[in-house]
Protein backbone atom coordinates (compact mmCIF):
# COMPACT_ATOMS: atom_id res chain seq x y z
CA UNK A 1 0.00 0.00 0.00
CA UNK A 2 1.62 3.56 -0.84
CA UNK A 3 5.20 1.77 -1.44
CA UNK A 4 5.72 4.13 -4.59
CA UNK A 5 4.87 7.45 -2.50
CA UNK A 6 5.99 6.40 0.51
CA UNK A 7 9.63 5.49 -1.17
CA UNK A 8 9.49 8.90 -2.94
CA UNK A 9 8.88 10.37 0.76
CA UNK A 10 11.33 9.06 2.51
CA UNK A 11 14.11 9.78 0.65
CA UNK A 12 13.15 13.46 0.66
CA UNK A 13 12.60 13.90 4.43
CA UNK A 14 15.87 11.68 5.60
CA UNK A 15 17.50 14.52 3.15
CA UNK A 16 16.06 17.22 5.62
CA UNK A 17 15.52 15.42 8.78
CA UNK A 18 18.75 15.35 10.50
CA UNK A 19 19.69 19.10 8.74
CA UNK A 20 20.25 21.80 11.78
CA UNK A 21 19.67 24.61 9.18
CA UNK A 22 17.51 25.39 7.04
CA UNK A 23 16.95 28.66 4.86
CA UNK A 24 13.16 29.47 3.47
CA UNK A 25 15.29 28.75 -0.10
CA UNK A 26 15.68 25.42 1.22
CA UNK A 27 12.06 24.62 2.32
CA UNK A 28 10.83 25.95 -0.72
CA UNK A 29 13.32 23.04 -2.70
CA UNK A 30 11.87 20.67 -0.36
CA UNK A 31 7.86 21.49 -0.82
CA UNK A 32 8.57 22.13 -4.64
CA UNK A 33 10.00 18.23 -4.49
CA UNK A 34 7.21 17.39 -2.16
CA UNK A 35 4.69 18.59 -4.95
CA UNK A 36 6.11 16.88 -7.65
CA UNK A 37 5.84 13.44 -5.58
CA UNK A 38 1.95 14.21 -4.22
CA UNK A 39 0.83 15.36 -8.04
CA UNK A 40 2.60 12.00 -9.90
CA UNK A 41 0.79 10.01 -7.53
CA UNK A 42 -2.44 11.31 -8.82
CA UNK A 43 -3.41 13.32 -5.77
CA UNK A 44 -5.82 16.23 -7.00
CA UNK A 45 -3.87 19.25 -8.18
CA UNK A 46 -6.25 21.49 -6.26
CA UNK A 47 -5.45 19.57 -3.02
CA UNK A 48 -1.50 19.27 -3.50
CA UNK A 49 -1.53 23.25 -3.53
CA UNK A 50 -3.25 23.90 -0.44
CA UNK A 51 -1.49 21.16 1.05
CA UNK A 52 1.75 22.51 0.49
CA UNK A 53 0.52 26.19 1.14
CA UNK A 54 -0.41 24.64 4.53
CA UNK A 55 3.24 23.20 5.31
CA UNK A 56 4.51 26.32 4.36
CA UNK A 57 2.83 28.55 6.78
CA UNK A 58 3.35 26.83 9.70
CA UNK A 59 7.28 26.09 8.85
CA UNK A 60 7.15 29.77 8.27
CA UNK A 61 5.11 30.72 10.95
CA UNK A 62 6.66 29.00 14.02
CA UNK A 63 9.78 30.15 13.23
CA UNK A 64 10.59 26.41 12.77
CA UNK A 65 13.65 27.21 10.21
CA UNK A 66 15.28 29.29 13.11
CA UNK A 67 14.82 26.38 15.46
CA UNK A 68 17.79 24.16 16.97
CA UNK A 69 16.34 20.75 15.00
CA UNK A 70 14.16 22.48 12.01
CA UNK A 71 14.49 19.30 10.19
CA UNK A 72 12.68 17.13 12.38
CA UNK A 73 9.91 19.93 12.91
CA UNK A 74 9.41 20.26 9.10
CA UNK A 75 9.06 16.29 9.36
CA UNK A 76 6.29 16.70 11.77
CA UNK A 77 4.67 19.36 10.49
CA UNK A 78 4.14 17.28 6.86
CA UNK A 79 2.69 14.24 8.97
CA UNK A 80 0.27 16.80 10.87
CA UNK A 81 -0.87 17.93 7.74
CA UNK A 82 -1.35 14.62 5.92
CA UNK A 83 -3.35 13.45 9.25
CA UNK A 84 -5.34 16.78 9.00
CA UNK A 85 -6.02 15.84 5.56
CA UNK A 86 -7.18 12.44 5.76
CA UNK A 87 -9.06 13.43 8.96
CA UNK A 88 -12.76 14.01 9.25
CA UNK A 89 -13.70 17.49 11.03
CA UNK A 90 -14.98 15.54 13.80
CA UNK A 91 -11.55 14.82 14.96
CA UNK A 92 -8.04 14.72 13.79
CA UNK A 93 -6.50 11.05 13.64
CA UNK A 94 -9.92 9.81 13.84
CA UNK A 95 -10.71 5.96 13.41
CA UNK A 96 -13.20 4.75 10.62
CA UNK A 97 -15.82 2.60 10.81
CA UNK A 98 -19.48 3.04 11.31
CA UNK A 99 -21.32 3.98 14.78
CA UNK A 100 -24.45 2.63 14.56
CA UNK A 101 -27.56 3.23 16.53
CA UNK A 102 -28.97 0.90 19.00
CA UNK A 103 -32.58 0.08 19.19
CA UNK A 104 -33.51 0.78 15.75
CA UNK A 105 -33.02 -0.63 12.38
CA UNK A 106 -29.68 1.27 10.69
CA UNK A 107 -29.67 1.29 6.56
CA UNK A 108 -26.62 2.01 4.52
CA UNK A 109 -26.54 3.19 0.82
CA UNK A 110 -23.92 2.04 -1.18
CA UNK A 111 -23.06 4.21 -4.32
CA UNK A 112 -20.05 3.94 -7.01
CA UNK A 113 -19.50 3.19 -10.46
CA UNK A 114 -19.64 0.05 -12.38
CA UNK A 115 -16.28 -2.04 -11.45
CA UNK A 116 -15.49 -0.34 -8.83
CA UNK A 117 -16.15 -3.64 -6.05
CA UNK A 118 -19.77 -2.28 -4.55
CA UNK A 119 -21.67 -5.38 -4.30
CA UNK A 120 -18.22 -7.29 -3.00
CA UNK A 121 -17.55 -4.38 -0.61
CA UNK A 122 -21.22 -4.86 0.43
CA UNK A 123 -20.71 -8.27 1.17
CA UNK A 124 -17.22 -7.07 3.09
CA UNK A 125 -19.44 -4.36 5.05
CA UNK A 126 -22.07 -6.98 6.27
CA UNK A 127 -19.31 -9.15 7.50
CA UNK A 128 -17.84 -6.42 9.27
CA UNK A 129 -21.04 -5.97 10.75
CA UNK A 130 -21.82 -9.38 11.88
CA UNK A 131 -18.51 -9.50 13.66
CA UNK A 132 -20.51 -6.98 15.88
CA UNK A 133 -22.80 -9.40 16.90
CA UNK A 134 -25.46 -7.60 14.53
CA UNK A 135 -28.60 -9.03 12.25
CA UNK A 136 -27.88 -7.64 8.77
CA UNK A 137 -29.61 -8.27 5.83
CA UNK A 138 -28.58 -7.52 2.20
CA UNK A 139 -30.64 -6.15 -0.21
CA UNK A 140 -29.49 -5.70 -3.88
CA UNK A 141 -31.26 -3.15 -6.30
CA UNK A 142 -29.34 -3.85 -9.37
CA UNK A 143 -31.42 -5.08 -11.52
CA UNK A 144 -29.33 -4.07 -14.95
CA UNK A 145 -26.41 -6.23 -14.51
CA UNK A 146 -26.48 -9.56 -15.32
CA UNK A 147 -26.43 -12.09 -11.92
CA UNK A 148 -25.88 -9.04 -9.86
CA UNK A 149 -28.65 -10.20 -7.47
CA UNK A 150 -26.87 -13.69 -7.60
CA UNK A 151 -23.88 -12.82 -7.40
CA UNK A 152 -24.65 -10.86 -3.43
CA UNK A 153 -27.18 -13.76 -2.78
CA UNK A 154 -24.26 -16.09 -3.18
CA UNK A 155 -21.54 -13.97 -0.95
CA UNK A 156 -23.84 -13.43 1.53
CA UNK A 157 -24.66 -17.64 2.03
CA UNK A 158 -20.84 -17.84 2.07
CA UNK A 159 -20.80 -14.95 4.99
CA UNK A 160 -24.08 -16.29 6.64
CA UNK A 161 -25.58 -13.30 6.41
CA UNK A 162 -29.25 -13.70 5.24
CA UNK A 163 -30.07 -11.59 1.39
CA UNK A 164 -33.71 -10.34 0.29
CA UNK A 165 -34.73 -12.04 -2.53
CA UNK A 166 -37.47 -10.82 -5.00
CA UNK A 167 -39.02 -11.15 -8.40
CA UNK A 168 -39.34 -7.99 -9.13
CA UNK A 169 -37.47 -5.86 -11.86
CA UNK A 170 -38.29 -2.54 -10.24
CA UNK A 171 -35.52 -1.06 -8.30
CA UNK A 172 -37.61 1.46 -6.55
CA UNK A 173 -39.77 -1.88 -5.30
CA UNK A 174 -37.26 -3.85 -4.11
CA UNK A 175 -36.17 -0.93 -2.13
CA UNK A 176 -39.55 -0.68 -0.71
CA UNK A 177 -40.03 -4.07 -0.13
CA UNK A 178 -36.55 -4.71 1.40
CA UNK A 179 -37.00 -1.82 3.51
CA UNK A 180 -40.40 -2.76 5.11
CA UNK A 181 -38.84 -7.02 5.53
CA UNK A 182 -35.76 -5.40 7.49
CA UNK A 183 -38.31 -3.61 9.90
CA UNK A 184 -40.68 -6.82 10.10
CA UNK A 185 -37.75 -9.00 11.01
CA UNK A 186 -35.52 -7.10 13.60
CA UNK A 187 -32.43 -6.63 11.01
CA UNK A 188 -29.55 -3.86 13.19
CA UNK A 189 -28.28 -3.23 10.30
CA UNK A 190 -29.94 -3.49 6.05
CA UNK A 191 -27.04 -2.51 3.26
CA UNK A 192 -28.87 -1.04 -0.03
CA UNK A 193 -26.53 -2.25 -3.12
CA UNK A 194 -27.30 0.02 -5.69
CA UNK A 195 -26.76 -0.71 -9.76
CA UNK A 196 -23.71 0.45 -10.63
CA UNK A 197 -22.73 2.71 -14.05
CA UNK A 198 -19.61 2.80 -16.59
CA UNK A 199 -20.13 6.54 -15.87
CA UNK A 200 -22.33 9.06 -13.89
CA UNK A 201 -25.75 9.50 -15.92
CA UNK A 202 -29.09 11.35 -15.25
CA UNK A 203 -30.93 8.17 -14.70
CA UNK A 204 -28.74 6.34 -12.75
CA UNK A 205 -28.47 9.55 -9.79
CA UNK A 206 -32.67 9.79 -10.34
CA UNK A 207 -32.66 6.15 -9.25
CA UNK A 208 -30.41 6.60 -6.58
CA UNK A 209 -31.89 9.48 -5.19
CA UNK A 210 -35.29 7.77 -4.91
CA UNK A 211 -33.80 4.68 -2.96
CA UNK A 212 -32.21 6.96 -0.65
CA UNK A 213 -35.70 8.71 0.01
CA UNK A 214 -36.78 5.40 0.51
CA UNK A 215 -34.38 4.00 3.03
CA UNK A 216 -33.57 7.34 4.83
CA UNK A 217 -30.00 6.01 5.12
CA UNK A 218 -27.52 6.53 8.33
CA UNK A 219 -25.00 6.26 5.92
CA UNK A 220 -24.56 6.89 2.30
CA UNK A 221 -21.08 5.09 1.25
CA UNK A 222 -19.31 5.77 -2.11
CA UNK A 223 -16.85 3.16 -3.11
CA UNK A 224 -14.14 4.16 -5.50
CA UNK A 225 -11.84 2.01 -6.70
CA UNK A 226 -8.23 3.88 -5.75
CA UNK A 227 -6.66 2.39 -8.39
CA UNK A 228 -8.62 5.49 -10.53
CA UNK A 229 -6.41 7.82 -9.53
CA UNK A 230 -7.51 11.40 -10.08
CA UNK A 231 -10.59 10.59 -11.45
CA UNK A 232 -11.54 9.22 -7.97
CA UNK A 233 -11.79 12.82 -6.82
CA UNK A 234 -14.09 14.03 -9.80
CA UNK A 235 -16.13 11.03 -9.26
CA UNK A 236 -16.48 11.58 -5.99
CA UNK A 237 -17.30 15.39 -6.20
CA UNK A 238 -20.07 14.54 -8.46
CA UNK A 239 -21.48 11.87 -6.25
CA UNK A 240 -21.59 14.18 -3.48
CA UNK A 241 -22.77 17.36 -5.13
CA UNK A 242 -25.39 15.03 -6.24
CA UNK A 243 -26.60 12.43 -3.23
CA UNK A 244 -24.37 13.84 -0.48
CA UNK A 245 -22.54 11.18 0.44
CA UNK A 246 -21.54 10.84 4.14
CA UNK A 247 -18.21 9.39 3.47
CA UNK A 248 -16.26 6.53 1.18
CA UNK A 249 -14.89 3.36 0.96
CA UNK A 250 -11.63 2.46 -1.24
CA UNK A 251 -11.22 -0.34 -2.52
CA UNK A 252 -8.00 -2.16 -3.93
CA UNK A 253 -5.89 -0.48 -1.83
CA UNK A 254 -3.29 -2.79 -1.09
CA UNK A 255 -2.96 -3.21 -5.24
CA UNK A 256 -1.92 1.17 -4.79
CA UNK A 257 1.41 1.92 -4.24
CA UNK A 258 0.43 5.76 -5.41
CA UNK A 259 -2.24 6.39 -2.65
CA UNK A 260 -3.73 9.54 -4.76
CA UNK A 261 -7.65 8.62 -4.39
CA UNK A 262 -7.17 8.49 -0.39
CA UNK A 263 -5.52 11.73 -0.37
CA UNK A 264 -7.85 13.62 -2.09
CA UNK A 265 -11.14 12.01 -1.43
CA UNK A 266 -11.87 13.74 1.89
CA UNK A 267 -10.57 16.89 1.16
CA UNK A 268 -12.55 17.24 -2.27
CA UNK A 269 -16.04 15.97 -0.67
CA UNK A 270 -15.52 17.23 3.28
CA UNK A 271 -16.65 13.72 4.03
CA UNK A 272 -14.49 10.99 5.81
CA UNK A 273 -13.14 7.90 4.35
CA UNK A 274 -14.88 5.30 6.37
CA UNK A 275 -12.64 2.11 5.47
CA UNK A 276 -10.10 0.06 2.89
CA UNK A 277 -10.46 -2.30 1.07
CA UNK A 278 -7.44 -4.62 1.34
CA UNK A 279 -7.67 -7.20 -1.01
CA UNK A 280 -10.11 -9.85 -2.22
CA UNK A 281 -10.97 -12.34 0.69
CA UNK A 282 -14.34 -11.06 2.62
CA UNK A 283 -12.84 -10.55 5.62
CA UNK A 284 -10.23 -8.14 3.73
CA UNK A 285 -11.91 -4.74 5.16
CA UNK A 286 -10.04 -2.38 7.86
CA UNK A 287 -11.58 0.74 9.29
CA UNK A 288 -10.02 3.74 8.15
CA UNK A 289 -6.56 5.24 10.34
CA UNK A 290 -5.57 8.37 9.29
CA UNK A 291 -2.50 8.49 11.81
CA UNK A 292 -1.55 5.11 10.46
CA UNK A 293 -2.21 5.84 7.14
CA UNK A 294 -0.16 9.28 7.49
CA UNK A 295 2.85 7.17 8.60
CA UNK A 296 2.96 4.79 6.05
CA UNK A 297 2.73 7.43 3.09
CA UNK A 298 5.87 9.08 5.16
CA UNK A 299 7.60 5.57 5.07
CA UNK A 300 6.98 4.96 9.07
CA UNK A 301 5.43 1.61 8.46
CA UNK A 302 2.75 0.11 10.46
CA UNK A 303 3.65 -2.41 12.82
CA UNK A 304 0.16 -2.44 14.59
CA UNK A 305 -1.53 -3.44 11.68
CA UNK A 306 1.32 -6.10 11.24
CA UNK A 307 0.53 -7.66 14.63
CA UNK A 308 -3.36 -7.28 14.18
CA UNK A 309 -2.82 -9.71 10.87
CA UNK A 310 -0.79 -11.91 13.26
CA UNK A 311 -3.06 -12.40 15.31
CA UNK A 312 -5.97 -13.51 12.65
CA UNK A 313 -3.54 -16.10 11.65
CA UNK A 314 -1.59 -17.62 14.02
CA UNK A 315 -2.58 -20.28 16.48
CA UNK A 316 -1.46 -18.85 20.04
CA UNK A 317 -0.68 -22.26 21.78
CA UNK A 318 1.45 -23.30 18.68
CA UNK A 319 3.22 -20.09 18.84
CA UNK A 320 3.48 -20.52 22.56
CA UNK A 321 4.79 -24.36 21.72
CA UNK A 322 7.27 -23.03 19.12
CA UNK A 323 9.06 -20.36 21.88
CA UNK A 324 9.16 -23.01 24.13
CA UNK A 325 11.14 -25.43 21.91
CA UNK A 326 13.27 -22.39 20.65
CA UNK A 327 14.09 -21.87 24.71
CA UNK A 328 14.86 -25.23 24.58
CA UNK A 329 17.47 -25.00 21.65
CA UNK A 330 14.87 -27.65 20.20
CA UNK A 331 13.45 -26.57 16.91
CA UNK A 332 12.95 -29.25 13.89
CA UNK A 333 11.35 -29.24 10.28
CA UNK A 334 7.84 -29.48 11.28
CA UNK A 335 8.31 -26.56 13.81
CA UNK A 336 9.88 -24.47 10.20
CA UNK A 337 6.89 -25.75 8.75
CA UNK A 338 4.31 -24.19 10.97
CA UNK A 339 6.33 -21.02 10.21
CA UNK A 340 6.74 -20.84 6.66
CA UNK A 341 3.01 -21.42 6.63
CA UNK A 342 1.80 -18.71 8.92
CA UNK A 343 3.76 -16.17 6.87
CA UNK A 344 2.04 -17.79 3.99
CA UNK A 345 -1.63 -16.93 5.68
CA UNK A 346 -0.48 -13.45 6.00
CA UNK A 347 0.18 -13.18 2.66
CA UNK A 348 3.54 -13.72 2.53
CA UNK A 349 7.47 -12.02 3.08
CA UNK A 350 5.60 -9.98 0.52
CA UNK A 351 2.83 -8.69 2.16
CA UNK A 352 4.78 -8.51 5.49
CA UNK A 353 7.43 -5.95 3.83
CA UNK A 354 4.95 -3.60 3.26
CA UNK A 355 4.31 -3.23 6.86
CA UNK A 356 7.27 -1.97 7.53
CA UNK A 357 8.88 1.53 7.76
CA UNK A 358 10.94 2.44 4.22
CA UNK A 359 14.09 1.55 5.43
CA UNK A 360 13.25 -2.00 7.05
CA UNK A 361 11.47 -2.38 3.66
CA UNK A 362 14.75 -2.39 1.49
CA UNK A 363 15.78 -5.33 2.88
CA UNK A 364 13.41 -7.76 0.95
CA UNK A 365 15.79 -6.86 -1.98
CA UNK A 366 18.44 -8.85 0.15
CA UNK A 367 16.35 -11.30 1.60
CA UNK A 368 15.88 -12.31 -2.39
CA UNK A 369 19.25 -11.94 -3.22
CA UNK A 370 19.88 -14.63 -0.18
CA UNK A 371 17.07 -16.89 -1.24
CA UNK A 372 14.74 -15.86 1.07
CA UNK A 373 11.44 -14.87 -0.49
CA UNK A 374 8.40 -15.80 -1.22
CA UNK A 375 9.37 -18.14 -3.70
CA UNK A 376 12.16 -20.14 -2.46
CA UNK A 377 9.65 -20.50 1.11
CA UNK A 378 6.82 -21.83 -1.24
CA UNK A 379 9.63 -24.38 -2.46
CA UNK A 380 10.75 -25.28 0.80
CA UNK A 381 7.40 -25.77 2.12
CA UNK A 382 6.39 -28.50 -0.42
CA UNK A 383 10.31 -30.39 0.32
CA UNK A 384 9.73 -30.31 3.81
CA UNK A 385 6.13 -31.74 3.18
CA UNK A 386 7.63 -34.51 1.05
CA UNK A 387 9.76 -35.74 3.47
CA UNK A 388 8.76 -37.92 6.37
CA UNK A 389 7.72 -37.16 9.96
CA UNK A 390 11.48 -38.84 11.15
CA UNK A 391 13.24 -37.23 8.30
CA UNK A 392 11.85 -34.04 9.59
CA UNK A 393 12.36 -34.50 13.53
CA UNK A 394 16.39 -35.61 12.52
CA UNK A 395 17.56 -34.36 9.13
CA UNK A 396 20.94 -35.98 9.46
CA UNK A 397 19.40 -39.14 8.86
CA UNK A 398 18.64 -38.15 5.19
CA UNK A 399 20.61 -39.39 2.64
CA UNK A 400 21.31 -39.16 -0.36
CA UNK A 401 18.90 -42.11 -1.76
CA UNK A 402 15.94 -40.24 0.40
CA UNK A 403 17.35 -36.48 -0.72
CA UNK A 404 16.54 -38.00 -4.32
CA UNK A 405 12.98 -39.66 -3.21
CA UNK A 406 12.16 -35.67 -1.56
CA UNK A 407 13.28 -34.10 -4.68
CA UNK A 408 11.37 -35.96 -6.78
CA UNK A 409 7.95 -35.89 -4.36
CA UNK A 410 8.37 -32.17 -4.12
CA UNK A 411 9.32 -31.23 -7.90
CA UNK A 412 12.07 -30.11 -7.33
CA UNK A 413 16.19 -31.10 -8.10
CA UNK A 414 18.26 -32.51 -5.19
CA UNK A 415 20.49 -29.33 -5.08
CA UNK A 416 17.21 -27.84 -3.91
CA UNK A 417 16.95 -30.29 -0.72
CA UNK A 418 20.42 -29.72 -0.30
CA UNK A 419 20.37 -25.97 0.44
CA UNK A 420 17.11 -26.37 2.77
CA UNK A 421 19.18 -28.66 4.91
CA UNK A 422 22.21 -26.15 4.71
CA UNK A 423 19.89 -23.39 5.35
CA UNK A 424 17.99 -25.22 8.69
CA UNK A 425 21.50 -26.06 9.82
CA UNK A 426 22.14 -22.46 9.86
CA UNK A 427 18.65 -21.77 12.17
CA UNK A 428 18.98 -24.38 14.39
CA UNK A 429 22.65 -23.57 15.42
CA UNK A 430 21.44 -19.95 15.99
CA UNK A 431 18.01 -21.25 17.91
CA UNK A 432 20.95 -23.23 20.04
CA UNK A 433 22.71 -20.74 20.72
CA UNK A 434 19.75 -18.05 21.11
CA UNK A 435 18.70 -21.07 23.94
CA UNK A 436 21.90 -20.62 26.05
CA UNK A 437 21.00 -16.72 26.66
CA UNK A 438 19.90 -15.80 29.89
CA UNK A 439 17.56 -13.13 28.72
CA UNK A 440 16.65 -12.16 32.32
CA UNK A 441 19.83 -11.28 33.40
CA UNK A 442 20.82 -9.37 30.26
CA UNK A 443 17.64 -7.39 30.77
CA UNK A 444 18.63 -6.90 34.27
CA UNK A 445 21.82 -5.62 33.39
CA UNK A 446 20.17 -3.56 30.88
CA UNK A 447 17.48 -1.92 33.61
CA UNK A 448 14.96 -3.44 31.68
CA UNK A 449 14.14 -6.40 34.05
CA UNK A 450 10.79 -5.14 34.72
CA UNK A 451 9.57 -6.31 31.79
CA UNK A 452 10.61 -9.91 31.48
Amino acid sequence: MFESLASSFNKILNKIAGIKKISSQDLDITLGEIKAILIDADVAVSVVDDFIVKVRSKALGQEVLKSLTPGQMIVKIINDELIKLLSSDEGEGDEGGIKLKSNKLNTVLMLGLQGSGKTTTSAKLASWFKKQLKKVLLISTDVYRPAAREQLATLGQSLGVDFFSSNSNDPIEIAKSGLKYAQDKGYDVAIFDTAGRLQIDERMIQEARSIKEICQPQETLLVVDSLSGQSAAAVAKKFHEELNISGSLLTRIDADNKGGAALSIKAITGQPIKFLGTGEKTDALEPFEPKKIAERILGMGDLQALVKEAEKVIDKEKAEEAAKKIQSGKFDLDDYLDQIKNLSKMGGLSKIMKFMPAGISGMQNRMKSLGFDDDSLKKQEAIICSMTKKERRDPERITMSRKKRIAQGAGVKVSDVDNLLKHFAKIQDTVKKASKINFSEAASKMGLNKFF
